[in-house]
């Protein structure tokens, strides 16, 4: 029987990059993975191969509906359906394939199969061979599978989830997305691109709902400028399919009316849930909460002292870096190190164009805490780099603390945010103010000058070119 020092089950964002973390400690590592490519739900049907088909679908829009004003002609553009699911499979592959380098690199044991606590010590690996192997320490990373309604059958041909929606062998006429977060969104721009009527339903009163208000409605704005449409404040009641039809029954909860939807196709992106399915933590009586997520310790240990767990499969935002902070943070915590993460300071994002991101507090948050503030937002129209680009919807606000200006919240909406959120996580992350931000020169003509100008309407109301 092999012995490790760490077993990591789940080769996702989380659990790969603390099975880097360990070795690197010196801690011999296994890495447990019940599907035939590592890197999990991100980089296999996730955040990866959904980035890939943004961009694909991005360039084509730009084709048909932004080159002529550029100069640039190109006649009659058609897109490859087929063509453009083979690049992100090929950038799937490519990433994946990366890991697998990494884990050789790190001297790290991986083996393909399902992990099953057999005690607090010992795994069983059930795959192409069944075998056992002892860990002293294990950190479950299986991360989480699409949450659906209970009325709902999931078909995965019309009836589908973001999975399938990845690898579509038609663009629909009409795709119908239940869910106004971040998934429904990123994947219903990509097939608005490429021609197809969408239609979003969601149940909260606005998009993104858990995002500040101001990004919210400017989104929506967008989105309805590229004739996306919405019914808000409806809740689903049924789904049902007829052959290639399907009609989706709602309630406008405002006013009670019960309306219809018909559609060739359905995507189901109400949330995510943790998956824990075959670990056997029954077997260690390991505890979950109400909603199956494993419950953890300021140090992300569960009840039993030398099984820790990260990511999606505990409380807290499903994001992969997110997952990435955790794995490392058990990492070194298990070296003996005293690490820490601020969950304030990771940042959400959804990469539509507009691309929206965000760290620390909303308004509405600070709001609700009785927290003295104020506020400072920029017009990313007023930027030379925007008009340039062609990119002038959206802003950046700051949010400061009334009286010592501490920036207490980023918020932002346009090209490239982001990738400029992480001037927020820095600032923050060393307790900048308003003040410091603004009096930091920023190169022009860049879309992070609207950060400065933010910074500077938050500080004295006096942004320079607005």
């Amino acid at each position: 029987m092999s012995s490790y020092d760490v077993a990591v089950i789940g080769s996702g964002p989380g659990g790969y990059v603390a099975a880097i973390r360990c070795a690197q400690l010196g801690m011999k590592t296994a890495l447990i993975e019940k599907y035939s490519t590592l890197g999990g739900t991100c980089l296999n049907v996730g955040c990866i191969p959904s980035k890939a088909l943004l961009d694909s679908s991005h360039h084509y829009e730009d084709a048909i509906k932004h080159f002529e004003e550029h100069g640039i002609e190109v006649g009659d553009v058609k897109f490859n359906l087929e063509k453009m699911i083979a690049r992100k499979q090929s950038v799937v592959d490519v990433t994946t394939k990366g890991i697998e380098f990494l884990m050789g690199k790190n001297e790290i044991d991986v083996y393909q199969g399902v992990g099953s606590f057999k005690d607090a010590t010992h795994i069983d690996i059930a795959g192409e061979k069944n075998l056992t192997i002892e860990a002293k320490n294990t950190i479950i990373a299986t991360g989480s599978k699409p949450s659906t309604l209970p009325f709902i059958n999931i078909d995965k041909e019309r009836i589908i989830t973001s999975t399938e929606a990845l690898k579509l062998p038609e663009v629909p006429k009409h795709l119908v997305v239940i869910g106004g977060g971040v998934i429904g969104l990123e994947l219903g721009q990509v097939y608005k691109r490429l021609g197809a009527e969408v239609t979003v339903v969601e149940y909260m009163d606005r998009i993104i709902p858990t995002m500040d208000g101001a990004q919210s409605k400017e989104l929506l704005k967008v989105f309805k400028k590229q004739k996306v449409k919405f019914a808000l404040s409806h809740g689903v009641t049924a789904v049902e399919r007829d052959g290639d039809e399907i009609t989706i029954k709602a309630t406008n909860n405002k006013k009670g009316v019960d309306v219809e939807f018909k559609a060739d196709y359905v995507l189901v992106a109400v949330g995510r849930r943790a998956y824990t399915d075959g670990l056997n933590l029954d077997a260690v009586g390991i505890k979950t909460d109400e909603r199956g997520k494993v419950e953890v310790n300021e140090h992300l240990q569960t009840n039993v002292s030398n099984i820790y767990a990260i990511g999606d499969v505990i409380k807290g935002a499903m994001l992969a870096h997110k997952a990435e902070e955790e794995g490392t943070l058990v990492a070194e915590i298990l070296a003996g190190q005293k690490p820490h993460i601020d969950y304030n300071l990771i940042p959400g994002v959804v990469y539509t164009w507009p691309e929206v991101a965000s760290v620390g507090k909303t308004e509405e948050q600070l709001k609700e805490a009785g927290v003295a503030y104020k506020s400072g937002q920029f017009p990313m129209r007023a930027l030379g780099r925007s008009r340039a680009s062609g990119d002038t919807d959206g802003f950046v606000k700051i949010l400061a603390d009334k009286e010592t200006d501490e920036v207490l919240g980023v918020h932002m909406v346009g090209a490239r945010v982001a990738d400029l959120i992480a001037e927020g996580v820095t600032a923050m992350e060393f307790r900048a103010s308003a003040e410091d931000i603004a009096r930091m020169s920023h190169a022009h003509p860049t879309y992070a000058e609207a950060v400065k100008e933010a910074a500077l309407a938050a500080t004295e109301d006096r942004p320079i070119h607005i």
